[in-house]
C-alpha cells in the first residue's frame, strides 16, 4: 500500500464522521469479471489463431510480449471497455489483466504499454491480414457443435467516420462526413460475426459485393460442403454480379430492391385495390402482396421480384425486394427478409459497445487489425452471453449491460506462495450468475 496516497477531501461526513478516501488499498482491480472471459478466451484460442498468421520480426532471445499474449490483452481491454490502446500504459499492472494472459499477478513483469502496442497493430501487413480474417471465419465454423443444415448471412455497411488522413476515408455525402464504410456480416440465427472488412467511404459496386462474398461463401463451403446458405442484404446488394455469382453457386438471396417507375407501374392495381378497400372499412390500415417477373437494363435475365403495398392514414407505400427462393411474398417478405432487421443491433454491439469504430490509425491495415481485435472482443462477449441459462435476463442482455453487470466487479488479488486468491466484494448483487457463468466458462470445449 502506497503510505503517501493523497488525501481526497470534499465528502460529506456520515452522522458526524469524517470521511477519507485515498488510493491505497493495494491490489485491486475493477475488472474482476475479465477473468471468466480470459477463460472463454483460452478455449476459443482467438489470440492464438491471430497470431499465427502474423510473422513476428523480432529476435525471439529478446521478446519481452510475445503476439498471443499482446492480442489477448487488447481483447480482453477493448470487452471491459477500454478501446483505446493509450489504456495499455494504465492497466499493464492491473493484477486482473495479467493474469488473464497467464503472467502472476504480482512477482511477474508488467505487460506491454501503449507503444509496444501500436507497433503491433502496424505490423500486420495485407497477406497476414487476409490469413487473420480466414482464421475468424475458422472460428465461426469451429463454433458450431454440428454441421448446420442452413445458414443466414446478413451484409450490411455502417458509416466509420474519421478525422484525420487515414486510408481509404472518403467523403460520403449522405452521411455528410469523411468516413469509410466497413462490411458486416453476421450470422443471422446465432448473431455470430463472420467477417468485418474495412473499405473506403462509398457504396460497394456489384464486383465488389460479388468478391466479398465469394471469399466467405467459399471459406464457409471448405468445411461445409453442403450447408445451405442464405444471404439477406439492403438494396446496394442487389447487384446483377452479385446475384449471378449466388445463381451459379447455390446461394440464396433476398435484397432489397429501389424502387422505379417501372416497378411502381407494375404494381399500381395493387396499389389501388390496397387503397380502395381501405376507404370501405376493411382496416385502418391495409396490406397487399405481390410477385412477378421483373429484369432491370444492367440484367441479363429476368429475376423474381416481391412487391409490398401499405395503405394507410399516411398514404401509399411501396416497398420491393429480389429473391432467388421459392415461398408466399407475405412470407418472404415479413418472415424472410424482415428479420435482417436484427443485423442492425449486431453492428451496434460491434460498432457502440465495442468502439469498433476508433479506427484513428493512418494505414488502412492498423484500422483493418483494429476491426479483428474488436470482433475478438465481441466473440468474447457474445460467448460469454451464450453460457447463460436460455431463460435468464442474461442471454438477452446488451453487451454494455453485461459488461457493467458482470466483468466491472471489483476484485482484490493476493499472490500467496503456492497460489493466487482473487476475494469478490461479498455484497456483489449477482454472485449466483457469476458463479454460473464462471463454471460454465471453464467446461468449454478447446
Amino acid at each position: 500500500m502506497a503510505d503517501n496516497a493523497p488525501f481526497l477531501p470534499g465528502l460529506s461526513p456520515v452522522t458526524g464522521k469524517p470521511v477519507q478516501v485515498t488510493f491505497d488499498a493495494g491490489r485491486l482491480s475493477s475488472d474482476g469479471g475479465v477473468l471468466v472471459l480470459a477463460e472463454i478466451e483460452r478455449r476459443l484460442g482467438i489470440a492464438e489463431r491471430l497470431a499465427r498468421c502474423i510473422e513476428d520480426p523480432r529476435a525471439p532471445d529478446r521478446v519481452q510480449h510475445g503476439l498471443a499474449e499482446m492480442i489477448r490483452f487488447r481483447a480482453l481491454l477493448i470487452a471491459a471497455g477500454y478501446a483505446d490502446a493509450n489504456d495499455c500504459d494504465a492497466l499493464r499492472v492491473d493484477p486482473v489483466f495479467k493474469m488473464a494472459v497467464g503472467r502472476l499477478p504480482e512477482s511477474e513483469a508488467d505487460l506491454c504499454s501503449q507503444p509496444t502496442m501500436c507497433r503491433l497493430e502496424n505490423l500486420p501487413g495485407p497477406i497476414a491480414l487476409k490469413r487473420m480474417m480466414a482464421a475468424m471465419i475458422e472460428l465461426f465454423c469451429g463454433s458450431f457443435a454440428q454441421v448446420p443444415q442452413r445458414i443466414v448471412l446478413d451484409i450490411d455497411d455502417t458509416e466509420d467516420r474519421v478525422h484525420g488522413g487515414q486510408q481509404l476515408a472518403l467523403f460520403h455525402a449522405h452521411y455528410d462526413s469523411r468516413c469509410f464504410l466497413p462490411i458486416h456480416i453476421y450470422e443471422a440465427t446465432t448473431g455470430k460475426p463472420v467477417a468485418v472488412i474495412l473499405r473506403p467511404g462509398k457504396t460497394p459496386a456489384g464486383t465488389e459485393v460479388a468478391l466479398v462474398l465469394r471469399h466467405v461463401v467459399n471459406a464457409i463451403r471448405a468445411r461445409w460442403p453442403r450447408v445451405e446458405i442464405l444471404v439477406r442484404g439492403d438494396s446496394h446488394y442487389a447487384r446483377p454480379e452479385a446475384m449471378t455469382w449466388c445463381e451459379r453457386n447455390r446461394v440464396g438471396y433476398v435484397f432489397s430492391l429501389a424502387g422505379n417507375q417501372v416497378l411502381l407501374t407494375r404494381i399500381a392495381a395493387l396499389a389501388e385495390d390496397a387503397a380502395v378497400s381501405r376507404v370501405q372499412g376493411e382496416a385502418d390500415h391495409v396490406r397487399r402482396f405481390g410477385a412477378f417477373a421483373y429484369a432491370a437494363r444492367t440484367w441479363s435475365v429476368e429475376r423474381r421480384v416481391i412487391a409490398r403495398i401499405d395503405a394507410s392514414p399516411q398514404g401509399s407505400d411501396s416497398r420491393f425486394i429480389v429473391t432467388n427462393l421459392k415461398g408466399a411474398p407475405r412470407w418472404l417478405y415479413e418472415s424472410v427478409y424482415c428479420a435482417r432487421g436484427q443485423a442492425e443491433n449486431l453492428i451496434k454491439a460491434h460498432k457502440l459497445h465495442l468502439a469498433s469504430d476508433r479506427t484513428s490509425c493512418t494505414s488502412a491495415t492498423a484500422n483493418q487489425f483494429r476491426l479483428l481485435i474488436h470482433t475478438a472482443a465481441y466473440w468474447l462477449l457474445h460467448t460469454l452471453r451464450g453460457l447463460a441459462p436460455k431463460t435468464s435476463f442474461w442471454r438477452d442482455a446488451q453487451f454494455d449491460t453485461i459488461r457493467l453487470a458482470l466483468i466491472k466487479v471489483a476484485a482484490r488479488i493476493t499472490e500467496l506462495k503456492t497460489r493466487v486468491k482473487v476475494a469478490l466484494p461479498t455484497c456483489y448483487p449477482h454472485q449466483a450468475s457469476w458463479a454460473l457463468l464462471a463454471a460454465r466458462a471453464v467446461k468449454l470445449p478447446p
